[in-house]
């Protein structure tokens, strides 16, 4: 989670946990060699699109009652968006021009189907363009034109795209990229970038955006937000799993939470609202009937404050309140509960994730589904013991 946010992990962060490798107080990222190497004998990886290295993967064609070819190869250019058009064609299905009253986009894609009786047959994908954070490149009629313009793993100021260096390849006659052309045949790159261009313009690529973590905030990348803008968001026990582009964006702004609760005793205990996991987010929760936040910052550093006193049995209105340093992604804070009106609690966040808690887990109400945000409670057992009325989050 440090690498999409854009931190470089450190080794001193790693090494107290060696031994622990692999289980599950670890979410270990494929190291960047073992990548590279397994790309062989490709020149790239994931993320650089512009190269066959991060683009190119085997596919099994597997229908026993309509393929009588077993076992066999077939090296016709395809892309994935042929993918759909080729189950249509099996299922004898037609592209759908209308769904739920939506006029559809006609399909980029090409059916595969017809190499499976003909391994010689003539490629019918013909021209296939490429981007992801600036790296592009183009496929037209066996040739390849493409430029890196960053690599995934180094985190340092990018040059204007303008000043990218483009690379051909006859992919025809060289599968793997190994021999550039560009110097000898100039006339034919400038070709396919007149063709990269016309596609890219085609399928709205422009204008190139080279952000990487910046762009899982909506508001920063500049889409649409599926909150739509709204500033607070009320939820309710029982909703759990929220994903984090469909809950209200907390992320190093000032906000509060605000939580009406019922207690039998004064041990009541459980999680009342979390976000995420063990792996970094946050959670608001109760234990031997005290009032707790926690944040965790990618499991490394936890800030954890709560109130000195059990809460006496009824009802309550607990608030959390998070005011950040400074308006910027990954700010620190201040953090303080209040409860019925009083201040119970403050604390200091030195530093948040600037742009995305988890890549998998979500929010949760009146428990902390999958893994755990904090220690303090257990993994899988730890539904709040009282009652929910609601919980409103409310950015200020």
């Amino acid at each position: 989670m440090m690498a999409l946010n854009g931190i470089i992990g450190k080794a001193d962060q790693m090494l107290g946990h060696i031994e622990d490798w692999g289980g599950p107080t670890t979410f270990p990222h494929f190291a960047i060699g073992w990548a590279w190497a397994g790309n062989t004998p490709f020149q790239w990886t994931k993320q650089v699109a512009s190269h066959f290295g991060g683009t190119r993967n085997g596919m099994v064609l597997h229908w026993p009652r309509g393929i009588k070819a077993k076992g066999e190869v077939r090296s016709q250019f395809h892309h994935v968006i042929d993918v759909a058009p080729t189950v249509l064609e099996a299922a004898k299905l037609p592209e759908p021009k209308l769904v739920n009253g939506i006029q559809q986009r006609p399909m980029d894609g090409v059916s595969i189907l017809y190499s499976v009786d003909d391994a010689n047959a003539k490629d019918r994908h013909t021209t296939q363009y490429f981007e992801m954070f600036g790296n592009r490149g183009i496929y037209h009629n066996g040739w390849v034109a493409c430029t890196r313009h960053s690599i995934p793993w180094v985190i340092v100021p990018l040059p204007p795209v303008s000043e990218d260096v483009w690379e051909l390849y006859n992919v025809d006659k060289d599968f793997s990229q190994a021999d550039n052309l560009a110097t000898q045949q100039p006339e034919k790159l400038k070709e396919l970038q007149a063709v990269f261009l016309e596609e890219a313009i085609k399928n709205q690529v422009l204008p190139i955006d080279d952000r990487r973590s910046e762009r899982f905030n909506p508001v920063i990348a500049g889409r649409p937000d599926l909150m739509g803008g709204r500033k607070s968001l009320t939820v309710y026990d029982g909703m759990t799993g929220m994903a984090e582009n469909a809950f209200i964006n907390v992320k190093g702004v000032h906000h509060t939470i605000t939580a009406e609760i019922e207690v039998k005793d004064a041990t009541a205990g459980g999680v009342i609202l979390a976000q995420a996991g063990y792996f970094g987010g946050w959670t608001l929760y109760m234990k031997e009937g005290k009032v707790h936040h926690e944040y965790n910052w990618f499991a490394l550093e936890r800030t954890n404050i709560a109130a000195p006193k059990a809460l006496a049995p009824g009802k309550h209105t607990i608030v959390y309140e998070f005011t950040p340093d400074e308006a910027k992604p990954g700010t620190g804070g201040k953090s303080a509960i209040f409860i019925d009106g009083k201040k119970a609690a403050e604390g200091k966040i030195p530093k948040t994730q600037p742009f995305a808690f988890s890549a998998d887990e979500g929010a949760d109400v009146g428990e902390d589904g999958e893994t755990n945000v904090s220690p303090d409670y257990p993994q899988g057992d730890n539904k709040f013991t009282g009652k929910i009325q609601k919980v409103t989050i409310e950015l200020k």
